[in-house]
């Protein structure tokens, strides 16, 4: 390893050889130097491009998106989609920080850095989203408290804080920063209860958004309850994002994960996903009606595809015991919940709008431009995550 003592000096040189020694986590045996990475800084550097093509000639150039047609691509999946995947993080915090069940204590780290991930890359697609990408800042000095894109924009930015707080151990550990350290422990109970009222109202408040919209969206998803309809399925997913983000790094970075920890999971996926299946079908029923997704249309197919895929069929097989206690069939499970959650995103985000759209005039399909910066971004999350779990303590409790 280079000594970067010589080069910056004896204080940033020793604090960088400290980050970029990896000994605590030789047993994982993760290596930087491969296809794949290679493959997501690639992506990466093709998302940097399109994201200052945008910035400098402006969303219209660089994206499909018009007035008939404002939002896409980037808020139905990167946002909606990315919040929702991050909700696991304070659903482990509050498992291990305020109730105490330390079984989940071994992927408390990463369940917080995961969502950290999340709500970074939502960060960024607002930003590149809105119009006026440069006058981001305003809502910080420009309170608005009766506008729900106020809440929005004001929970992304409070809560990626909080995660940044929460994971900042990591880094003082690394450091030898003791007294930093025992502070942030102090305040952590405190953290994570912000953390999770933040989560809780931010979560709710993306379904909230499309209140406003009670013309534009199909009837298949716009209902007074959407609010607690997002919270509930990111919950869902939040749970089943862990679980599959646990099960990977375990396949991947060579270290044990608890079995009761995967099974704790999935029963929380099972509870939750029955709570979201309930309220959905009380929609279906008493709104626009069971014959509205039995009719052979284009919307009502994705509504029943988003309900089989995410909801009702890991339901059945979670239902089954073998499936519970056989991690890779809960890692089947994790995956039709994620997919059947992000649908049911763009449903919301942009299927669901499609019909008002296009009898408006609009149309809309994402640009390259609108893939390459989306594709980058997750590529980021994962690269990230690797370059984390390789420098940083991310798994404790496997330190050898």
């Amino acid at each position: 390893m280079i000594d970067f003592t010589k080069r910056l000096g004896p204080k940033y040189g020793d604090m960088l050889n400290k980050m970029l020694d990896d000994s605590h986590s030789a047993h994982l045996g993760i290596r930087m130097n491969t296809p794949f990475t290679l493959l997501l800084v690639l992506l990466m550097a093709g998302a940097a491009v399109a994201a200052v093509y945008r910035l400098i000639f402006g969303i219209g150039a660089a994206s499909n998106l018009n007035d008939l047609w404002p939002w896409g691509l980037w808020i139905a999946f990167d946002v909606l989609g990315g919040v929702a995947m991050a909700a696991g993080g304070f659903l482990i915090a509050a498992a291990v920080y305020i109730l105490n069940w330390k079984k989940y204590k071994c992927i408390a780290r990463a369940s917080i850095l995961n969502a950290f991930f999340g709500y970074l890359l939502a960060a960024i697609s607002i930003c590149l989203d809105i119009g006026r990408s440069f006058v981001i800042w305003h809502p910080m000095v420009m309170w608005q408290v009766n506008s729900i894109m106020f809440i929005v924009a004001i929970h992304v930015v409070l809560y990626t804080s909080t995660l940044a707080t929460e994971s900042s151990p990591m880094v003082f550990e690394k450091l030898g920063w003791k007294r930093a350290l025992e502070r942030v422990n102090r305040c952590m109970v405190g953290i994570v209860l912000f953390g999770v009222l933040l989560s809780l109202l931010h979560q709710s408040s993306l379904g909230a958004v499309y209140l406003i919209a009670p013309g534009k969206l199909s009837a298949l998803w716009y209902s007074k309850y959407l609010p607690y309809m997002f919270l509930i399925s990111a919950v869902m997913m939040g749970i089943s994002m862990v679980s599959f983000e646990t099960i990977l790094t375990g396949k991947v970075f060579n270290h044990t994960v608890p079995s009761e920890v995967i099974t704790g999971l999935a029963r929380g996926v099972m509870i939750s996903g029955t709570l979201y299946l309930a309220m959905k079908i009380g929609h279906l029923v008493t709104g626009p009606g069971i014959g509205a997704v039995l009719n052979g249309s284009f919307l009502g197919n994705l509504w029943l595809l988003e309900m089989a895929v995410g909801v009702v069929l890991p339901l059945a097989l979670l239902s089954l015991r073998s499936v519970r206690h056989d991690p890779q069939r809960i890692f089947a499970v994790n995956i039709m919940v994620i997919l059947g959650v992000l649908l049911n995103r763009l449903n919301v985000g942009i299927f669901g709008v499609s019909e008002f759209a296009t009898r408006s005039g609009g149309d809309y399909m994402p640009s390259i431009m609108e893939f390459m910066l989306t594709a980058g971004m997750v590529a980021f999350a994962i690269l990230g995550f690797k370059v984390c779990a390789k420098y940083l303590n991310l798994f404790p409790e496997t330190h050898h």
